[in-house]
């Protein structure tokens, strides 16, 4: 692992970092903040994951997380969106797939299916780098993202009860299978047989009967991508069938942007941090 830069912010440490990721199989950059409180003991982890055309730095220099973080005591760890550099297949014209727009899932087909395995990069190997050389409490971890990074959490809590205390999400894409900027994007990276694309799609992964204890999401009214590609009374109406809580709050007048997302930021890490200290 090698050290990009550190920063003093809040009494913690801003970081960022590099490694060769197997997963993905090239260099792969990820953002970690430590609180203060890491001087004397373990932290509590809390993964968030960006959205399209995003990589570690949007979070870290417009999501205004760390005060809080700092207030919490949370490690907050923000990964890129997919894998980068010479080599790696992309589509350069084409925001809504390649780099930059992993899905977090983990591609089959050729070329994708060597480089794109964003699933396996966040779920076991980052989280295993993570574990071995920061101050973190693997015993309690959290996640939340936003749209395609919202997807991504929502999928990755719903697989993996066990490891996650709580998820949420700002604006996320809940059934990607189905929207028209995620889907052809999925034929992509998985191929034309829909049944293997369920595994990444949170609507349909509690249809299959996933479960997790509870969700938090938060949607801007004035969101352009809303009807499009988010549509959250999907998750609503999935997760009433499957008696799942979800706290869905639609707020007026907000749209997509960071903007919208540092608003409700220190809401989302209060959350996280009650459910982490149980």
């Amino acid at each position: 692992m090698k050290t990009i830069s550190t920063a003093k912010s809040h009494g913690g440490v801003q970081g960022v970092y590099s490694h060769q990721s197997e997963a993905c199989d090239c260099e792969m950059t990820f953002a970690v903040f430590v609180p203060p409180q890491a001087k004397n003991g373990p932290c509590p982890v809390v993964w968030y994951l960006s959205g399209l055309t995003c990589t570690h730095q949007n979070v870290m220099d417009k999501g205004e997380y760390r005060r809080m973080a700092a207030e919490a005591g949370l490690i907050i760890v923000c990964p890129d969106t997919s894998p980068r550099g010479e080599g790696i297949p992309d589509e350069k014209d084409n925001w809504q797939f390649g780099c930059g727009a992993g899905f977090y899932l983990d591609a089959t087909q050729q070329p994708y299916a060597k480089n794109y395995r964003m699933y396996s990069y966040v779920t076991e190997e980052l989280p295993a780098l993570i574990g071995a050389n920061f101050p973190a409490d693997m015993s309690r971890q959290s996640i939340f993202g936003h749209s395609m990074g919202g997807h991504g959490a929502l999928t990755m809590a719903l697989r993996n009860p066990e490891r996650f205390k709580s998820c949420s999400a700002f604006a996320p894409i809940v059934h990607p299978m189905d929207a028209g900027w995620s889907k052809p994007a999925f034929e992509k990276y998985l191929g034309t047989d829909e049944a293997s694309w369920r595994a990444y799609d949170a609507c349909a992964l509690i249809e299959d009967g996933n479960r997790f204890p509870e969700f938090l999401v938060d949607q801007g009214k004035a969101d352009g991508f809303l009807d499009d590609g988010l549509r959250p009374w999907l998750l609503e109406a999935a997760c009433k069938k499957a008696e799942i809580p979800l706290t869905l709050r639609m707020r007026e007048g907000y749209d997509h942007s960071y903007f919208f997302i540092s608003t409700f930021m220190d809401d989302h890490l209060r959350w996280h941090a009650e459910r982490l200290v149980l």
